[in-house]
């Protein structure tokens, strides 16, 4: 977990630098150009420049590169068309700035002598464009991990029950596996409803929702699905986390509950995650059951939504 929370940590500030970077070469070697370029540009091309700033705001990022590529194709055919020289290079161009389907609305700039420089200056307004937003992006997410890790390593020395989102505990868990799961874990979420909080310790829940995440990803080898289910049932919570692996052998099943015995390989695991868990729950007068066939195992948690 710390190593993927570092490594989580340490990509929005890679993207901070490089955004950072890029507008700083902007301001460096095109902010003394550019009242010289506006000066040169006819009230026609200016409209166009504008134009182009504008489509530029539109975010392509969502696009897959299948997409991208299929875009890219249709638009060079189009300026091929029209004879347009470096339709190639122009295509990629136009592309990045959010022209799409409109090319038809540039076709007087793109034929101009001066398009070269018309469309490479919005390019480069388009580009700090984007490295703002990546930025704003960049640190809403470096914010979020730091919020989740300050909140999972929070412990509670009262010793007294409190009143929590068991959601808001689970989400947290799964913000600090990010890492582990966003290289192939479809991650699908079915909270119910007006769910009532629930008085318990939630810091000690937190070891719960860990070690059964954990599990979960380590059975699937970090590819599958990893499904939990949290719903009100009468006067308690119901936690289910579902993965896709290949499950629990039956012979296996009578053990896993046992202190130190573990499946992994030495130094992979210690045998303690479930003892734990169920340590955990015995002491908030919790339930816990589990399924497991071939391609579905489900650890099933029944929590009281007031500890008597």
């Amino acid at each position: 977990m710390i190593a993927g929370v570092a490594h989580e940590i340490n990509s929005p500030l890679g993207a901070i630098r490089s955004s950072v970077q890029n507008i700083a070469d902007f301001l460096t070697e095109q902010l003394q150009q550019l009242p010289t370029f506006f000066q040169q540009l006819s009230p026609e091309r200016r409209q166009d420049f504008f134009a182009l700033l504008h489509n530029s705001r539109h975010e392509t990022d969502t696009l897959s590169s299948k997409e991208k590529r299929q875009l890219k194709k249709l638009l060079q055919g189009q300026l091929e068309s029209e004879n347009i020289d470096d339709a190639a290079s122009l295509a990629c161009t136009l592309l990045d700035i959010g022209i799409c389907n409109n090319v038809e609305r540039f076709l007087p700039l793109l034929k101009d002598s001066q398009s070269r420089n018309i469309v490479e200056t919005a390019y480069q307004f388009a580009t700090v464009q984007k490295s703002t937003k990546n930025i704003a992006t960049a640190t809403d997410r470096a914010a979020k991990i730091v919020f989740a890790l300050k909140s999972y390593s929070r412990y509670d020395q009262s010793g007294s029950k409190v009143i929590a989102n068991i959601t808001d505990g689970i989400d947290t868990v799964l913000t600090l596996y990010h890492y582990q799961i966003k290289h192939g874990v479809e991650v699908v979420r079915n909270y119910g409803t007006n769910l009532p909080s629930v008085l318990c310790y939630p810091d000690e829940l937190n070891q719960v929702w860990t070690n059964l995440v954990h599990n979960a990803l380590q059975a699937m080898g970090n590819k599958g699905v990893l499904k939990i289910d949290v719903k009100h049932q009468g006067n308690a919570i119901s936690v289910s986390i579902t993965d896709s692996g290949p499950g629990i052998p039956p012979e296996i099943m009578p053990r896993i509950f046992e202190p130190f015995f573990t499946t992994k390989p030495p130094g992979e695991g210690s045998g303690l995650g479930l003892d734990i868990v169920q340590k955990i729950l015995e002491k908030h007068q919790g339930e816990l059951q589990v399924e497991s066939v071939p391609g579905q195992t489900k650890f099933t948690i029944s929590l009281p939504i007031e500890i008597p």
